[in-house]
């Protein structure tokens, strides 16, 4: 059975070209770009909590990198360093093999140094620091939204909570169906490259972890409005198209989180420019709804059907408390 420090030099020392000092020391050093500011950002997977026990580790590495560069992109970041804490029950050498494989496989098409972090014996959990840059005053932010503003979401929602409750038994999948969802849940792919083409675009963003209506309303709150969001706008997947009528299919879309795609507002005069961005980034976005003033200050979201009636959100999105 390897040593700590075994695991940590044959499976997290590698080069790091962008990096002044990187793994091997009591600190990493770093030097910022000139004109850029520092956005950093830290995500915790916990076996059984966010993860099956039972998945491939390779993607376990690649989730735990993936939920954090996420991160980066709702803030407009360019991401540029991590850092990596795991908690093992035993030094499985196989496992750590195939998840550090999976983390560096994503940090290398994102251009990501391993700079540092720490690895010890206890219940199953990795724990990702990851630093980036953006200029100065042109990083995407929860608090600029505006009354009048459009809603947008990046890519496809619900597939990874549709995996989830297969998993769980509260939805029959067909197999095929259920391997595509799953591949959503375990193989998130971050929208770096749109998150970083919307600065000067988007008023306001955010990465969808815990579901559509609980991180619009986090831009809600932060930005003193509220929003209206119609629900047969909501962009799916073919999967999700064919359960969509299930009542845990309209809970996934709304509130199942793990989706990692972007939320954002823009004025409606950047319309045409948030197309472009789009097609620039080969991004598929969707105009979902409109902020509007909040009444009474209530900054909430409201779902609405075809015919303008609410349509109530079973699961209001993922809490690690609830």
């Amino acid at each position: 059975m390897p040593t700590e420090f075994e695991l940590i030099q044959q499976h997290f020392t590698h080069a790091t070209p962008r990096t002044l000092l990187g793994v091997g020391d009591d600190a990493a050093l770093i030097t910022p770009s000139p004109g850029q500011v520092l956005a950093v950002a830290t995500d915790m997977l916990v076996g059984g909590r966010h993860f099956f026990m039972d998945v491939d580790p390779e993607s376990v590495g690649h989730k735990a990198l993936a939920v954090n560069l996420s991160d980066m992109a709702a803030m407009g970041a360019m991401p540029r360093w991590a850092t990596l804490g795991i908690a093992l029950p035993k030094a499985d050498a196989r496992w750590v093999a195939a998840m550090s494989a999976g983390f560096m496989k994503l940090a290398r098409r994102h251009g990501v140094d391993l700079i540092g972090g720490d690895t010890t014996r206890g219940p199953l959990n990795l724990c990702v620091q990851i630093i980036g840059e953006v200029p100065a005053r042109q990083a995407l932010r929860r608090d600029g939204a505006k009354p009048g503003d459009d809603v947008w979401v990046s890519g496809a929602l619900g597939d990874a909570a549709l995996a989830v409750a297969a998993r769980n038994q509260r939805i029959k999948l067909k197999p095929a169906d259920r391997k595509r969802a799953q591949q959503k849940l375990d193989w998130p792919l971050p929208r770096i490259a749109l998150g970083m083409a919307l600065r000067g675009v988007a008023r306001s963003a955010i990465d969808i972890s815990d579901g559509l209506v609980a991180d619009l309303g986090h831009i809600c709150e932060r930005s003193g409005v509220a929003a209206v969001v119609a629900f047969e706008c909501l962009p799916v997947s073919a999967v999700m198209r064919r359960y969509r009528e299930a009542p845990v299919a309209q809970a996934a879309l709304l509130g199942g989180g793990d989706d990692y795609e972007l939320c954002f507002t823009a004025a409606p005069a950047k319309r045409a420019a948030v197309e472009r961005t789009a097609a620039r980034t080969r991004t598929r976005v969707t105009r979902i709804g409109r902020v509007i003033r909040a009444p009474e200050g209530a900054c909430k979201v409201v779902v609405v059907d075809g015919d303008g009636l609410p349509v109530k959100a079973t699961q209001q999105g993922f809490d690690h408390f609830r």
